[in-house]
């Protein structure tokens, strides 16, 4: 079930917060995990058991670990969590990889074709992060089952993060505090990010989608990397902001996942505002665990190589995910071994023309169905076809306004625009008069489209 959809918006949700504000105090973690359940049963009905294996799985072993904390047994313990965490990930996500590549080479294995759960590598790493941090005694292991299974399996973040760690909803689980102010916020932060992703990010798509069909050209390539980079912005930071939304409307306060990522000027400073909380969780899971930059700089570029290799490989079990995570830890080590002082020294438009112009070769091999293909895609950047063709001049010029719209929208202008307008009397008026107008026409605009349009996919709904 996606939050960009009508079942959802007009059925799902509104049963949901009305049973959830009607429970009593001691009741609303039973009631959540009983929707989360129900919300993720709606797609993989067959798979909710494995969740729940896993959420069991978890829940042992953190009272187990916590029990033989500092012992032999404690750390056979959380390898054994880990293990057990990671077994039906390498299953369903990569075990059809690994038999395809071990066929290229001569062996004749049949795939197993398993359907990949939802959210399973969200809720695996969620759950990884928990027992590493009873480990280490950063969070105590939770012994109510109901508790740790509302964690886990929270409908918000569990199909598509952000990756909310333990310790960031603890407390939170045990007593958090409930108000209409946090529900207008909560509900402005998803309607915002409920028009990201219906009105921008599946317009792209369809801008993608008609570029792709169209004539090769020079024009065409360069417009189909920018309306891919910012469709997958606008697709995974919207969604990011409906659970962060959702989950204040619920009590929960969820970590920013994006910080508008494109205006940065290197790829260091592009991975601290782009899928935060998973470059936090590499960090400090394994970035840090290996040594880090403690070592020495030979250790120091192969614990980046190995995280932007395991970056790469967590988003898809294909060869293009995994060259674009070290495409990105190449340029990540080039940046603090090599040129650092030269970036530093470079005037600030050409900082920033050079992350761009990484950004769009980044994600087109992220997109590219294999690296052949991403190897055309970005060869067509840089000529071997007319520069322009009438399908794509098209195409382009029916979609130029939510180009630059989505352009405009991906930097900190807008906010800034109404931060500015707020901070007088008569502004701070206006803004609030227009905001819960503004709200509700983001609703009713996103539903319209979503009852009248077919195209609405979710690209990270495959992670």
């Amino acid at each position: 079930m996606l939050f960009s959809s009508v079942t959802f918006l007009y059925f799902f949700l509104p049963t949901v917060l009305a049973l959830y504000f009607l429970a009593p105090r001691r009741c609303k973690n039973a009631v959540l995990l009983i929707a989360s359940l129900v919300f993720y049963a709606y797609g993989e009905p067959r798979l909710v058991a494995l969740m729940l294996a896993s959420v069991l799985s978890g829940y042992v072993h953190g009272l187990l670990i916590e029990r033989f904390r500092g012992t032999r047994a404690g750390k056979a313990f959380l390898i054994s969590s880990v293990c057990f965490s990671l077994a039906p990930l390498l299953v369903f996500k990569y075990a059809d990889f690994f038999i395809g590549n071990l066929n290229a080479l001569g062996a004749s294995l049949p795939l197993l074709k398993l359907a990949l759960p939802i959210g399973i590598s969200f809720y695996t790493f969620q759950i990884i992060s928990y027992t590493v941090d009873v480990a280490r005694g950063t969070a105590k292991a939770q012994r109510n089952f109901i508790d740790l299974a509302t964690y886990i399996s929270l409908f918000p973040q569990l199909i598509a993060g952000p990756i909310v760690r333990y310790t960031d909803v603890e407390s939170a689980l045990h007593t958090r505090t409930h108000s209409a102010e946090a529900v207008g916020s909560g509900a402005l932060r998803f309607s915002i990010g409920l028009g990201k992703k219906v009105l921008i990010a599946n317009l792209l798509g369809e801008l993608c989608a008609a570029l792709r069909a169209a004539e090769a050209s020079v024009l065409g390539s360069w417009g189909y990397a920018a309306a891919l980079c910012l469709q997958i912005y606008f697709d995974f930071s919207g969604y990011s902001d409906m659970a962060i939304g959702l989950g204040t409307m619920l009590g929960f306060h969820f970590p920013e996942n994006f910080n508008y990522p494109f205006i940065s000027q290197s790829a260091t400073e592009f991975w601290r505002r782009w899928h935060m909380t998973l470059g936090g969780w590499f960090r400090d899971y394994v970035y840090i665990p290996l040594g880090g930059s403690r070592a020495g700089a030979w250790k120091q570029v192969r614990n980046i190589l190995i995280v932007w290799g395991l970056t790469g490989f967590w988003h898809g079990a294909s060869w293009n995910f995994i060259v674009w995570g070290l495409f990105f830890g190449v340029l990540l080590i080039a940046e603090k071994l090599f040129f650092s002082k030269l970036l530093k020294n470079m005037p600030r438009i050409f900082r920033h023309l050079y992350l761009l112009l990484a950004a769009l070769i980044s994600f087109l091999i992220f997109d590219a169905a294999s690296l052949s293909e991403a190897g055309r895609a970005i060869a067509g950047l840089f000529g071997g076809a007319p520069l322009t063709s009438a399908a794509g001049l098209y195409s382009l010029r029916s979609y130029l306004v939510v180009l630059l719209l989505a352009a405009i929208g991906a930097t900190p202008l807008p906010k800034a625009a109404v931060t500015r307008l707020s901070a007088t009397r008569a502004g701070n008026v206006l803004v609030s008069v227009l905001t819960p107008l503004f709200m509700v026409a983001l609703l009713a605009v996103s539903t319209a489209y979503l009852v009248d349009g077919s195209f609405n996919p979710f690209l990270y709904f495959r992670f």
